[in-house]
């Protein structure tokens, strides 16, 4: 992410604003201390991010699942005549 001193910030604002509306973000630091984080207003917050395994406990897998369609997939590529 990139990080913008406040002269930076406030002397390029419109081209980084451009960046921002475009999916990016940007940090706006004081003395190399970081200040405030600007990012679009549609982006998620952290707690509408999806991980990994959300749906754990909510689904299964069959067991052949790895043998679904096999016949028709033989078939189709010439192993059954």
């Amino acid at each position: 992410m990139q990080i913008v001193n406040i002269h930076e910030a406030k002397t390029h604002l419109s081209r980084l604003l451009e960046q921002v509306a475009k999916g990016g973000s940007f940090v706006i630091a004081k003395a190399g201390k970081p200040l405030a984080k600007v990012t679009p207003l549609d982006a998620p917050t952290a707690g509408q991010i999806r991980r990994v395994g959300f749906l754990a406990g909510q689904i299964s897998v069959p067991d052949d699942f790895d043998r679904l369609g096999s016949e028709e997939v033989e078939h189709l590529f010439g192993g059954g005549a």
